[in-house]
């Protein structure tokens, strides 16, 4: 008999919506004071400087107006765990896109307010059964906003990296959200039951091919912190190194996931 498929991982609409405010309403509060030096310093990002990585990061909420400005697809053809492999498909328009934005915007602080006010009145105005289409095919309004968590959790992160003492707060709901939609997405790209992929306190998920595990402790365990995995899953940290820095633990010979990693670059 075959393995049961999987239920697809469910979200709280108005958790997700209201996270993807707070997140973005916490980085939108950090940047405001940023000086003209602060905003030419480099990111991990390639070539771009700070104010590249503020403009992306409300491109990132601003592809919400996007979708809604054009016409509703006839029919939902893709998941919410199919959008990380999406992503790096149009990594060199985006990166365009976003000099352009920063270019374009020079007073950062009233382009963020505006971004913010306009994804409050879309919010209010549309259903989340409101179909998008998005990089990774045809999805669901709420669905979608699981993946602006991740953006904004991402680059949240890449900010802190690139200014110490920056500190932007995550906001905890983002944060689980965008913890559990890579740990899924790891599920799908190597299936299986034989190892066990721990990312206390949001997600659990069983991957790799071989023998299932079924009662005690598992043989094959991996355990991280939220960021660390997503540092992982999003190329911002190797596998090796995580291991060398004891950022995560792993045991067991089917325990090496990194040949698995990144999801998403």
């Amino acid at each position: 008999m075959p393995p049961a498929r999987k239920r697809a991982r469910a979200y709280d609409p108005a958790r997700t919506r209201a996270a993807v405010v707070a997140q973005f309403a916490h980085v939108r509060e950090a940047v405001r004071g940023l000086d003209p030096g602060q905003l030419a310093r480099p990111t991990r990002l390639g070539e771009w400087t700070v104010r590249d990585l503020i403009a992306h990061t409300g491109m990132a909420v601003t592809a919400v107006h996007r979708a809604l400005d054009r016409p509703a697809p006839p029919k939902q053809d893709t998941t919410l765990v199919q959008w990380p492999f999406a992503t790096a498909a149009g990594a060199g328009a985006i990166a365009e896109f976003t000099r352009g934005l920063a270019a374009d915007h020079p007073d950062l602080d009233a382009h963020l307010t505006d971004v913010d006010t306009a994804l409050r009145a879309v919010l209010a105005e549309h259903p989340g059964s409101r179909l998008l289409q998005t990089s990774a095919g045809a999805l669901p309004l709420d669905d979608y906003l699981v993946t602006r968590t991740v953006e904004l959790v991402v680059h949240t992160d890449d900010l802190n990296a690139a200014l110490p003492g920056l500190d932007v707060p995550y906001d905890r709901q983002a944060l689980a959200a965008a913890t559990r939609l890579l740990a899924d997405a790891l599920a799908v790209k190597a299936p299986g039951g034989s190892t066990e992929v721990r990312i206390p306190p949001y997600a659990v998920v069983q991957c790799v091919e071989g023998p299932r595990h079924t009662r005690g402790t598992p043989p094959n365990v991996v355990e991280t912190d939220p960021l660390t995995w997503i540092r992982l899953a999003t190329g911002r940290l190797a596998w090796p190194d995580a291991l060398a820095e004891a950022k995560v633990r792993a045991s067991g010979e089917r325990a090496d996931i990194g040949g698995l990693l990144p999801l998403m670059s």
